[in-house]
C-alpha cells in the first residue's frame, strides 16, 4: 500500500485511491501534483481544491492535458479499463483527494 492509499481509499474509494495515490506519489506528492496542474493552466481550478471553498470540476479532457495522454494510457492499460473511463475516474477522484489532503487549506510542503 501506498502513503496514502489508506487516507484516500475512504474518500475516492478503493478502486481508485491506488491510481490517485500512484499519480500524488509519481509527481512528488500533493505540491508537486498542484504545481503540474497549475502549469497546465488549471490553477483557479486546483486552488478550489486546496482551499475551503467548493471544488471546481476538472473535465476528462483537461484531465489527459494536464497529466498526459501517455500516463492516462499507461495507467488504463495496468488497470485494464479503457483510458476515457480512467480519465472519468481521475475528474472525480482527483479534486476529492487533493481537497482532503489540504484540510488547512494548503498545500504541503512536502510528503
Amino acid at each position: 500500500m501506498g502513503l496514502f492509499d489508506g487516507i484516500l481509499g475512504g474518500i475516492v474509494g478503493g478502486e481508485m485511491a491506488s491510481v490517485v495515490n500512484g499519480l500524488i506519489e509519481k509527481h512528488g506528492g500533493v505540491q508537486g501534483i498542484v504545481s503540474q496542474l497549475e502549469s497546465q493552466g488549471l490553477g483557479a481550478t486546483v486552488r478550489s481544491w486546496v482551499g475551503s471553498g467548493e471544488n471546481m470540476p476538472i473535465t476528462p479532457a483537461q484531465i489527459h492535458q494536464a497529466l498526459g495522454s501517455d500516463t492516462i494510457q499507461s495507467l488504463a492499460a495496468k488497470l485494464g479499463i479503457d483510458p476515457q473511463d480512467l480519465a472519468q475516474k481521475l475528474a472525480t477522484a482527483l479534486p476529492k483527494a487533493v481537497d482532503h489532503l489540504t484540510p488547512d487549506g494548503a498545500v504541503p510542503a512536502s510528503n
